[in-house]
């Protein structure tokens, strides 16, 4: 199904608000005036992976499947590609390869299904379905026809899926000499999940609650709960659904339920976004059909030159403090380019109090203004400082937060920040060069603020050179990195996660090659690199480029992971444009979400600050 259908207007001329209230009056498919099931009320407190949603197209043979929605996907286990263009009677078969219904299915609720299929009629049921993987479900089923021009067009399945109490034995072909009857321990309300009767002729007009709601309900309390993908589909349902999901107050929920509130800020900020607007922005952004790489000219200085610095974006300025500069000198000075700007240069901000200088260090932007500078290598070694800086103050001015308990002093880590207030630092490298494997956590907000290690059963590997990236809210992926394995120290291209919503946070392994029984099936995993570059898509996808990269491979490939997937599968991600030769993690930031900021052409050493490389991931007109 397409992203976004581009349908001509259904109606035209001086009768098209007529004809829009008649149309609208046919989509009207009501169980009953002014009555809601119990569980229609509930999805809509739901979000939308709590029930499954399907539209399956009338006017073709046997009503293919042409839609279906997360919550579909999450509770049977099938993928929208396994099920598109199939009828939904494979729900009856115990398992993928089983041909025929099960005999638990109960044949009268099924030729039911069939009789509102064949007159057009509202259906509410409850049937047993199976998972891919042969497990039972109970589906609470409500099944109604979409009018349109007083000719069914669609159906669609509203599925509320529980857990069936059902002893079925093994799946078919696995021997078990104690397998016996089953019986289906499930109660099931009769009587409010009972067919409803045809009345009216043979173009019965049963109305669905759903539509019956107005459509400020159904945009705040059900369509602002699905994903961007799925209101682009539920668009191409009727002419109704077409309308509502043309608004852009409608895409802005949408992408704020999605995305997070932070994200959609930062999205508020970019130049042009609204004249883009948000449907046409959550399609870029989910698709990146429109991601391009451009190469950019920059005024200004950035000297003396310098290398190993620390780059971070406060809104749509990039700010680059420190570095290494000319005989490993540390550099303490602070340098702004304003993207914003007609012709953007680099300008020395004269900053009070500037922290020791160092390289090797991170840069991370909290609290939509502030900057925060941790750790690196100093004139008397390594730092485990921590600098702040509010860049939007009057007199700008850096100022050191003494946090009690503070990690090992180290360079080349890995840092991020949460809940736009706290700092999460990560390995990197310690005295006498070795390696380390500790994550910290400091709340910048507190007024003694206290360095707290994030226990944990089980790290990673000991590593420098690494990434940090925040997605859905407080989980953080680390990838890459120079790794510790045994007595060697290898490039690496291993996924860890862990969630810090958790009484008990853990990291988890989820996809690499460096560890045992490692591996990344149907994926195409990036080749191991450090130093390189993470950006944090909303949605929570992220992008890996660029680093020191082991072997021939390019660094300029891009390669995306979806970490909220059941079995996350690395993807290539094929841009066109003229990429960097050179991307490091350290020299590059994203701008507004929608930007990737490299910094910088490179030369033997010597960087070439007036030139910047772009990744757009949104369209130019933004």
């Amino acid at each position: 199904m397409e992203w976004d259908s581009d349908l001509e207007d259904p109606s035209g001329g001086e009768e098209e608000e007529e004809e829009e209230e008649e149309a609208g009056a046919a989509f009207l498919l009501n169980g009953g005036p002014g009555v809601f099931s119990s569980a229609v009320e509930s999805a809509l407190g739901s979000s939308p992976s709590s029930y499954g949603l399907v539209v399956t197209d009338a006017f073709e043979p046997d009503h293919p499947i042409i839609y279906v929605n997360e919550g579909f996907e999450k509770a049977t286990g099938y993928r929208a590609e396994e099920v598109l263009g199939r009828n939904c009677r494979f729900l009856q078969c115990r398992g993928p390869f089983a041909q025929r219904r099960h005999s638990m299915v109960d044949s009268k609720v099924v030729s039911e299904i069939r009789k509102s299929l064949e007159n057009g009629t509202f259906f509410q049921g409850d049937l047993l379905n199976f998972k891919k993987d042969g497990s039972p479900l109970m589906n609470r089923l409500q099944l109604t026809p979409i009018y349109e021009d007083n000719e069914i067009t669609h159906f669609l399945g509203i599925q509320f899926f529980t857990e069936a109490n059902v002893d079925l034995g093994p799946l078919p072909g696995v021997f078990n000499k104690d397998a016996t009857s089953h019986t289906i321990r499930t109660a099931v309300d009769q009587t409010l999940f009972r067919p409803v009767a045809a009345v009216h002729g043979h173009l019965c007009r049963e109305f669905c609650c759903m539509f019956q709601l107005s459509d400020e309900v159904l945009c705040q309390k059900i369509l602002s709960r699905l994903s961007p993908r799925d209101i682009a589909s539920v668009g191409s349902v009727c002419r109704r659904l077409y309308f509502l999901t043309k608004n852009e107050d409608l895409w802005r929920m949408v992408c704020q339920n999605a995305w997070g509130s932070e994200a959609t800020r930062a999205l508020e900020t970019v130049t042009g976004a609204k004249r883009l607007g948000w449907g046409m922005l959550a399609r870029e952004l989910t698709t990146l059909e429109a991601a391009a790489w451009r190469k950019l000219t920059v005024g200004g200085a950035v000297e003396p030159s310098r290398c190993n610095f620390g780059a971070c974006a406060v809104g749509n300025r990039v700010v680059l403090f420190g570095g290494e500069g000319v005989n490993m000198q540390p550099m303490n000075d602070t340098f702004v380019l304003d993207l914003n700007a007609s012709h953007p240069e680099w300008q020395h901000v004269k900053v009070s109090s500037p922290p020791p200088g160092r390289w090797g260090h991170t840069l991370s932007c909290f609290n939509g203004s502030c900057l925060v500078v941790f750790g690196g290598c100093g004139r008397e070694g390594l730092l485990n400082d921590v600098f702040v800086l509010d860049l939007d103050a009057k007199h700008p001015a850096w100022r050191e937060v003494p946090g009690l308990e503070p990690p090992l002093p180290r360079s080349w880590h890995s840092s991020c920040t949460v809940d736009g207030t706290k700092l999460v630092v990560s390995g990197g490298c310690a005295d006498s060069g070795v390696l380390l494997s500790d994550t910290f956590l400091l709340d910048l907000t507190m007024e003694t603020p206290m360095w707290r290690e994030i226990p944990a059963s089980w790290s990673p590997p000991s590593r420098l050179g690494h990434s940090l990236s925040v997605y859905d809210g407080r989980k953080i992926l680390m990838f890459g990195g120079l790794a510790k394995s045994g007595p060697l120290r290898l490039r690496s291209s291993d996924v860890f996660t862990i969630d810090l919503s958790e009484e008990e946070p853990r990291w988890r392994y989820i996809t690499g090659s460096g560890m045992p029984g490692a591996g990344n099936p149907a994926g195409i995993s990036p080749p191991p690199r450090l130093d390189h570059v993470a950006v944090s898509l909303p949605g929570g996808r992220i992008l890996i480029f660029g680093g020191s990269v082991a072997g021939l491979h390019s660094a300029s490939q891009l390669y995306l992971l979806d970490p909220t997937e059941e079995k996350p599968t690395w993807r290539v991600l094929n841009v066109p444009g003229r990429p960097p030769r050179f991307a490091w993690g350290h020299s590059t930031c994203v701008v507004g979400g929608t930007r990737a900021i490299v910094l910088g052409g490179q030369t033997g050493e010597e960087w070439m600050l007036s030139e910047l490389h772009e990744l757009s991931l949104a369209s130019s007109r933004v």
